[in-house]
């Protein structure tokens, strides 16, 4: 197989193969943590608007662009579900991954001590395994 097809079987071509939409999934949720990361330290130390509050705000921004990001080279196959479907199951997660996130950035930097940029990386990653396993299990039990 040449490096042509390696590439689109990794990255382009659809399919429902775990591994593959996890690796995927690896490279969308990055771009999506630059996001929410970023946004969260000009929120905070530029806008000086209170961490926990910017937190919301980037989460919300990093969801938009990992949905996007993911429809298009992730969860391709999903399709056959309805738009409505699709919307509530992301929603769920979404808000669940937003609980998540602000509990544990809170937790982290408040109780632990822990500076809130170091608090949100280890929370990100968190909620990147949460985000991903629910939405795999969330698609499985609707198809």
């Amino acid at each position: 197989m040449n490096l042509k097809k390696y590439f689109n079987k990794l990255f382009i071509d659809k399919t429902n193969n775990t591994i593959i939409q996890f690796f995927r999934y690896i490279f969308v949720g990055g771009i999506a943590a630059v996001v929410n990361i970023g946004m969260l330290y000009i929120f905070t130390d530029i806008f000086k608007i209170y961490y926990l509050l910017s937190n919301v705000f980037s989460f919300s921004l990093g969801l938009i662009v990992n949905y996007i990001l993911s429809k298009k080279f992730v969860f391709q196959d999903e399709k056959a579900i309805s738009k409505s479907k699709e919307f509530i199951i992301y929603a769920i997660i979404g808000v669940l991954g937003l609980i998540i996130d602000t509990l544990l950035v809170g937790l982290m930097t408040s109780i632990l001590g822990l500076y809130y940029m170091l608090s949100k990386i280890i929370s990100t990653i968190i909620v990147f395994i949460w985000n991903f396993g629910a939405r795999k299990i969330f698609y499985k039990i609707i198809k």
